[in-house]
């Protein structure tokens, strides 16, 4: 039986045909090598059962590639009114497998689509941090994210203790969930080429966090620590606790920010919240 997607037009005359050029105020670098976006849907190992939420569809290479994959129910939110248009076609060849809600992720609440729920996106890089943090607040109501960001932001969300991009994005991605670097994606795979290197990440939300501790202590803890993230931990958090903060959660005050793991950063968020 031949695939429907399969016989549609080519990306390239999708792009042409509803003058979807990329626009920079949407942050839109299309994807359109079929190698790569095959990748990431077999990366996100999609489940049948489950409600795959693409955000930023564009064109639809990527969206196609998560059909294809065997995924039954996706919902793509776009913006674009452009892409909107350009979808329809995609929406009756995959036989209504696919719908399409136009709206700003930003502002649309995912975790109220049905469940169970997994993300896969090409975000735009201009709102992808703020939109990962967005989910995380909620994250035991999403199976998995499979998302693509700018390498240096995806080796932040990554980074081990003791290496240059560990901060206040790792400590928080690391608390919430699992996460791993799976691949990166040359410039040259978009349209246009984006100045940077791309990354996939893998993340995977735990359905507790890690170690105990509120979230606004962790926050203020991280926040005030990587301020001055060379200096020792006696100075950085003086203004808020210092010393006695410290010594209430066991940690070395000669020692720097970066050198904590998430668990030393927990105890120091309750330590905080036991001062208050």
């Amino acid at each position: 039986m031949t695939d429907p997607i399969a016989n549609l037009p080519p990306l390239k005359n999708i792009i042409k045909d509803y003058r979807l050029d990329a626009r920079k105020k949407w942050g839109q670098n299309f994807l359109l090598d079929l190698n790569l976006t095959a990748r990431i849907a077999r990366t996100a190992n999609i489940k049948p059962d489950h409600t795959i939420i693409e955000i930023g569809a564009g064109p639809g290479g990527l969206t196609r590639a998560i059909l294809s994959a065997g995924a039954s129910r996706v919902i793509a939110i776009e913006k674009d009114p452009r892409a909107v248009e350009a979808l329809a076609s995609l929406v009756t060849a995959s036989q209504n497998r696919l719908s399409i809600i136009e709206a700003d992720a930003l502002t649309l609440p995912l975790h109220e689509l049905p469940p169970p729920r997994q993300i896969i996106a090409n975000l735009p890089y201009n709102v992808a941090t703020a939109l990962l943090l967005g989910w995380l607040n909620q994250a035991p109501c999403f199976a998995s994210m499979t998302l693509m960001f700018q390498r240096e932001v995806a080796a932040r969300i990554t980074a081990p203790p003791n290496t240059p991009h560990y901060g206040r994005l790792s400590i928080f991605c690391q608390w919430l969930a699992a996460v791993e670097h799976c691949f990166d994606i040359p410039p040259s795979a978009f349209t246009p080429p984006p100045k940077v290197m791309s990354s996939v990440v893998q993340i995977t939300p735990h359905k507790t966090p890690t170690f105990p501790a509120r979230q606004d202590c962790l926050e203020r803890i991280t926040k005030t620590a990587f301020q001055q993230r060379r200096k020792m931990l006696r100075a950085s958090l003086k203004s808020i606790g210092g010393e006695a903060l410290l010594a209430a959660a066991k940690i070395d005050g000669a020692r720097r920010p970066q050198s904590l793991n998430i668990e030393e950063f927990c105890a120091l968020a309750r330590a905080l919240e036991g001062m208050n």
